[in-house]
């Protein structure tokens, strides 16, 4: 099972599994932390029943630390593999595996607009960001493919399929400033068949 403890001591294979160094990681930990405990919404008291047990006591689930969630939500956004994979490789079932996808994303991409890293949607505002100009006018535009499973509707199957990878699949553009590495722009997702182009209308 992947565990932070173990895959922090292994640069390359944590860079592979994150798409993030081990100090950009750290970074970004302190602030998930944060927003994670923010999302907790308090139980409801039904009557003043006394407790059994201490905050906290019971049993530790498969990601019992901040850097595991952490973890455990990097790889899926990088990989987005089918949640029953994703749970293999953390010790959960598909349903856990659901849930924690479901609870964390929303974490995770509150805590990215917290530190001013989350990527521009609307391209009529690249123009102005101060993050695409850093280092000099260097951009690079690019596009990227996720698969999809085959959808069951025959007019989706047309439209997802994109020639070009032979399967079903979403696309977006990219537009990273090659100075310092960060995305500056993402499109809208749009149907793999569509070309890039016309995405970038």
């Amino acid at each position: 099972m992947l565990r932070y403890d173990e895959l922090k001591e292994k640069q390359k294979d944590f860079l592979a599994v994150t798409g993030l160094r081990l100090e950009e990681f750290e970074c970004l930990l302190p602030s998930f932390e944060k927003c994670f405990e923010l999302s907790i919404k308090p139980k409801p008291k039904i009557g003043k029943k006394k407790k059994r047990r201490a905050a906290g006591g019971g049993r530790k689930g498969n990601l019992p630390s901040s850097s595991d969630k952490l973890l455990f939500i990097l790889s899926y956004q990088k990989t987005a593999q089918l949640q029953t994979l994703q749970g293999l490789q953390f010790g959960l079932s598909q349903p856990q595996a659901n849930y924690w996808i479901h609870r964390l994303v929303p974490v995770l991409q509150q805590s990215l607009s917290d530190l001013g890293m989350k990527p521009e949607r609307a391209g009529k505002n690249v123009a102005s960001l101060i993050e695409a100009g850093e280092g000099g006018a260097n951009l690079s535009l690019d596009a990227t493919e996720r698969t999809l499973n085959r959808p069951v509707d025959g007019r989706k199957q047309a439209e997802k399929y994109s020639g070009k990878k032979k399967t079903h699949t979403d696309k977006n553009l990219l537009l990273v400033n090659e100075n310092t590495g960060k995305v500056v722009y993402l499109s809208p997702t749009a149907e793999g068949k569509k070309h890039e182009r016309e995405i970038s209308r």
